[in-house]
């Protein structure tokens, strides 16, 4: 008769749950590991906090975008490139070397646009790259999707959650391309 005992190390250090790779014994004494989740673990969200992602994007302070940077870098997949490719622009053009700069914004523009292609109709990765290409310098020749952004983003407008839409409000008020009437 076989029998199965799961076993795993946990421990605490300041108060945080940790745990050892998980490991199944078999009566035989052979083992299988499971290395894939610990305690530590979280789950994948689509949460983001939008709030302070946003306060960064309009922020001059490389600290703060270098914060958000890091942050995204655990972001669920299917948000991750869009918000990170524009933090990443966003931090080219706060300092540097025009190399430097240069490198970055290409760096974020591949990952932003990666995401728009896999997902087209994401009004909120349309506004992200809005903002970039109305803040990018023109030598960058980054405005040519400028007035397709905007159409979708009013016509997706009503249908967005609710702070989301109040950050499209704030940003439509100093936006030259926007043009979005609410009240």
């Amino acid at each position: 008769m076989k029998y199965f005992i799961l076993t795993s190390i946990v421990t605490s250090f300041a108060g945080i749950l940790t745990a050892a790779p998980l490991s199944l014994v078999i009566g035989d004494g052979s083992s299988i590991r499971d290395t894939r989740y610990t305690i530590n673990d979280k789950p994948p969200t689509n949460d983001l906090n939008r709030a302070a992602y946003y306060k960064a994007m309009e922020s001059e302070s490389k600290t703060l975008v270098d914060a958000q940077i890091s942050e995204l870098n655990s972001a669920p997949a299917n948000v991750k490139n869009a918000f990170l490719g524009a933090m990443i622009m966003r931090k080219a053009g706060i300092g540097g070397g025009p190399s430097a700069k240069l490198k970055l914004f290409k760096q974020g523009h591949k990952l932003l646009e990666d995401a728009i292609a896999k997902d087209p109709k994401n009004a909120e990765f349309r506004f992200l790259r809005l903002i970039i290409q109305e803040n990018a310098p023109g030598i960058l020749g980054y405005k040519s999707d400028e007035q397709k952004d905007s159409e979708l983003i009013r016509k997706s407008y009503k249908s967005l959650p609710e702070d989301l839409q109040k950050t499209i409000a704030d940003y439509n008020k100093k936006s030259k391309v926007l043009k979005l009437q609410v009240s």
